[in-house]
């Protein structure tokens, strides 16, 4: 026990000059077009390589009701071609070019990149700009793409009980929010989207005004934005599109519960979300004891969760917390929990609301937060070895309605976090009214709530 205390010293003392000598951020440049679009350059010159990416402030919880889907089928469908570009051409002349590219969309923004040497980062640009404008499609393409995306849900999906169990718990989270529609659609809906939904989608949303430029790699600033200056630059500003106003959650009165069942289910789980604030502009120190405290209760071996449920009383086999506050409004904080052979759900539930109870009686324990933020700390600084980890960084926050400082703030804003800021975040986040308890289990498993 004293050799390994030794080591673990050793270790600390060892890392700690790597943690001193953390630059206060990275080299960072940002501008604005004169037609609105944001840039963010992110220098390292350590490889003759660039990420290009572009982010639409649009996402699956923007689309008009009735058409879910829509904002990750245009993404599909923004490959099929422009005036000058032939459908299925982009990838092949990024592969072309000795490089890779794709595409994402999430419930805040869709972002398109490419991954190439930095000699072509001009030819990326003159292609991205092209089809934010001038994208083309067919009937035919649409109902093809349609047929692609369809069997993608069955895959993803339809496919796996874990899936559908969290679409059916996000719907009863989100009483009002689009955050309650899944990104891929609801089937019935995707069945039905056409082309004149993606058409619309696309003019609604794609324009400079609307989208973040972040370039990351081997680049001078000035060359990039003298690049942006001569490709996105000519594209006008859509004077149409206005800051985003979602419909937001009522107040949540009561305690949602519900229990599915699925033959393909081998282990059943407990999944509680509480609904829970995002990181906002400027002030992000509540979001940040939010995540201090989702590794806190379920973050590794040492966490409280693992330790009292797994170790001391054997009840679970497996614990986690999760919480992510990169979103444009309300996220969610969870707890998981998957019971031991022979110990049912209701009562892995009860041992897992002792064992908050205990923690917040309790308090936090200084030696394991002192952990976390040095391993956090550390995490952060290795990040910056990737490029395109540091591009999603940035693209990320500020598509999400977070700025530069914020990102560059965040760390030191994690570190500042105390025991009781974390034990008032656990207070107020646990409030069963604003929270669904999910039991998934096989068919022939029963259960009450």
């Amino acid at each position: 026990m004293l050799h390994r205390a030794l080591m673990l010293v050793a270790v600390m003392v060892c890392a700690a000059p790597v943690l001193a000598a953390e630059t206060a951020s990275e080299q960072v440049t940002t501008f604005t077009l004169d037609n609105g679009m944001e840039a963010v350059v992110i220098e390292d010159h350590r490889a003759p390589a660039v990420v290009h990416m572009v982010w639409y402030r649009a996402g699956s919880a923007d689309e008009p009701a009735g058409v879910s889907g829509i904002a990750h089928f245009l993404e599909h469908l923004m490959f099929k071609g422009t005036d000058t570009i032939a459908p299925g051409e982009f990838s092949q002349i990024v592969a072309a070019n000795g490089g890779t590219d794709n595409a994402f969309t999430s419930f805040d923004y869709t972002g398109y990149f490419q991954r190439v040497a930095a000699d072509r980062l001009e030819l990326m640009m003159q292609m991205e700009a092209d089809r934010m404008v001038n994208l083309t499609l067919t009937q035919d393409e649409v109902r093809t793409e349609r047929e692609v995306i369809l069997e993608e849900r069955n895959q993803r999906v339809e496919n796996d009980p874990g899936a559908l169990f969290n679409e059916q718990r996000r719907a009863a989270l989100y009483m009002n929010h689009r955050y309650g529609v899944p990104i891929i659609g609801w089937r019935h809906e995707i069945e039905s989207l056409d082309l004149q939904d993606a058409l619309d989608f696309y003019a609604d949303n794609y324009a400079p005004n609307n989208a973040i430029l972040v370039v990351a790699g081997d680049v001078d600033p000035a060359d990039v934005k003298r690049l942006a200056q001569t490709y996105y630059g000519p594209i006008p500003a859509d004077p149409t599109i206005v800051p985003r106003q979602r419909p937001q959650e009522p107040p949540q009165l009561s305690e949602r519960r519900m229990v599915m069942n699925d033959p393909r289910v081998a282990q059943p789980y407990i999944i509680r979300t509480y609904l829970a604030p995002e990181r906002d502009p400027g002030a992000q120190e509540k979001a940040a004891a939010l995540v201090m405290l989702a590794e806190v209760l379920g973050g590794g071996q040492t966490s409280v969760l693992n330790r009292k449920l797994q170790f001391e009383t054997q009840t679970v086999v497996y614990t986690s917390a999760f919480y992510s506050g990169t979103s444009l409004d309300d996220t969610g904080f969870g707890l998981v929990a998957v019971p031991a052979d022979g110990v049912s759900l209701q009562e892995a539930e009860e041992a897992l609301d002792k064992a908050v109870a205990e923690f917040i009686t309790e308090g936090v324990d200084a030696a394991q937060l002192d952990r976390i933020k040095f391993q956090m700390r550390a995490q952060q600084i290795y990040a910056r070895d990737n490029v395109d980890r540091l591009a999603r960084r940035y693209g990320g926050a500020l598509a999400s309605g977070l700025t530069v400082a914020d990102v560059q703030a965040w760390p030191d804003i994690l570190q500042a976090v105390t025991e009781a800021d974390i034990i008032a975040a656990a207070k107020e986040i646990f409030d069963r009214k604003k929270s669904v308890t999910g039991w998934l289990m096989g068919a022939e498993q029963e259960g009450t709530l």
